[in-house]
């Protein structure tokens, strides 16, 4: 009985740290609730079989993500048209489907150790356990490299790393904490509490080096938010407002160097509009010294593909393709699955991935690391224009997910991007948050959402390298490694 009532209690246990680890992120910022969830994930995977490890690493998995990614829901049903219970249903699949990864953590940790887990296996084992996790959920099947516990680390002393690192380094490092913590409670070793002190002051003193320098003098950047609704987005009515709308605050601000619109801000193909309203708008842009970056799609005639584009006018026409698309969102990976939903056919949800080039897009004398969306939440993939760019832009629609955690979670991403790679990020939305994010990853400015908006400031283009961008993920996974060898001295002399 008693051994039934202490299973049953791990289990919630493991439920409920699953679910206090969204609030460590955007919009709550709690960042030390990461460092208690995977502690109590840790040792609910104490003294007990790989099956049940396996259970209740998928409670775990189904709390995080049923809160964290809990804006799925709004985008399949509010946006996507889906009925109530398939909206729920598809996702409940999708909640499951990433728990599971955790399942398989928590089975395979048991199956490599024993299961009763040592100090070394907290310390070593568990946080490299955590960190393949999140490494295999933002490569499988494209990727969904969201919430990322590293990410959620911002405000803390641990985002010190981040340059150094990168924000996975940053989830080893929480993870490793956490290993601390559980091995200290379950060995009664408050010794080992010191090094976690350590850990975390060192991130603190880490912070104030500046790793990048200044370059040629600041720009001034105007950002349009025209909080078009996502339901006559795409509507051939809504066209012409639309165009009218951007143009307006776009003439209003030619004293900026830079007007950046968002992800397909224009809804129809770029040579559908071209002639009668890119290349006058051009033209006044060249007038007042001033270059925009606008999102369209872009058709290739030839092939019939069509490609989530931004193009620059103005000093230096020049076009960045979409390499990285949103399954379900700018393609639908299974045609067949269209007319099952309308969530499954969306506008534009054709969209073909561009070309990756090493050539950047250029604008107000600056060369810029462009991403569309989601694109920004790839580490490795933002590193591609670094160091050449000298500062970072993302244009983003994130009007599919309503008031939900979701453009608070990304904003928190394009902060980490910013501070990894030791370069200021402007970022553009459909309906909010649009923000100017300096050189280590805060807020300089930002919109309320659900409101037209435009923002304006001043931003400073940046030369040079962190070590993140110097080196990537290599010295991350070769620590990693190192971990794994002294994991197995040691479990080898016990």
């Amino acid at each position: 009985m008693k051994q039934g009532y202490l299973t049953w209690r791990g289990d919630v246990i493991a439920l409920l740290a699953g679910m206090l680890l969204p609030l460590s992120f955007s919009p709550f910022h709690y960042y030390p609730i990461a460092l208690i969830s995977l502690t109590l994930l840790f040792v609910s995977w104490q003294g007990i079989s790989s099956k049940q490890a396996a259970l209740r690493g998928f409670l775990f998995g189904l709390g995080f993500f049923g809160v964290g990614v809990s804006w799925v829901y709004v985008a399949i049903h509010d946006f996507g048209s889906a009925s109530m219970p398939l909206a729920v249903l598809l996702t409940a699949v999708f909640v499951a489907f990433f728990a599971s990864y955790l399942a398989f953590v928590g089975w395979g940790i048991k199956k490599i150790s024993n299961e009763t887990l040592s100090t070394v296996d907290f310390v070593l084992l568990l946080p490299v356990a955590w960190l393949v996790f999140e490494y295999f959920k933002g490569w499988f099947l494209t990727g969904f490299p969201w919430l990322e516990v590293g990410a959620g680390q911002i405000d803390g002393p641990l985002s010190g790393y981040t340059p150094i690192v990168g924000v996975l380094g940053v989830s080893l490092l929480t993870a490793i904490s956490a290993g601390l913590l559980a091995a200290a409670w379950q060995a009664k070793r408050a010794s080992l509490l010191i090094i976690v002190v350590v850990i975390w002051t060192a991130g603190y003193l880490l912070k104030p080096i500046l790793w990048t320098q200044p370059v040629d003098k600041k720009i001034k950047v105007t950002i349009i938010q025209g909080n078009i609704p996502q339901e006559i987005k795409w509507d051939p009515e809504q066209l012409y407002k639309t165009l009218a709308l951007y143009q307006a605050r776009t003439e209003q601000n030619w004293d900026s160097d830079l007007i950046v619109w968002p992800e397909n801000a224009v809804t129809v193909f770029y040579h559908q509009v071209k002639s009668f309203y890119l290349d006058p708008l051009e033209k006044l842009a060249r007038e007042n010294k001033t270059d925009i970056l606008l999102g369209l799609p872009v058709l290739n005639k030839t092939t019939d593909e069509y490609y989530n584009s931004m193009i620059a006018l103005g000093g230096q026409e020049g076009f960045y393709y979409k390499t990285h698309l949103v399954p379900f969102g700018d393609y639908v990976p299974f045609e067949w699955l269209r007319g099952v939903t309308k969530f499954f056919d969306l506008p534009m949800s054709s969209f073909r991935p561009g070309p990756i080039s090493s050539e950047l897009v250029h604008a107000a004398g600056q060369a810029i690391g462009l991403s569309i969306c989601y694109e920004d939440t790839f580490s490795t993939e933002v590193l591609r224009s670094l160091p050449k760019a000298s500062l970072l832009v993302n244009a983003t629609n994130n009007a599919w997910y309503g008031n939900s955690f979701a453009p608070h979670q990304h904003l928190q991403i394009s902060q980490n991007r910013a501070l990894e790679t030791g370069r200021p990020t402007i970022r553009a939305t459909t309906n909010g948050v649009s923000a100017l994010i300096d050189f280590k990853g805060d807020l300089q400015q930002q919109t309320e959402q659900f409101k037209e908006a435009v923002l304006t400031g001043n931003v400073q283009p940046r030369q040079g390298a962190t070590p993140y961008v110097i080196w990537g993920q290599m010295p991350l996974w070769l620590f990693s490694l190192s971990m794994l060898m002294a994991w197995m001295y040691y479990r080898r002399a016990e």
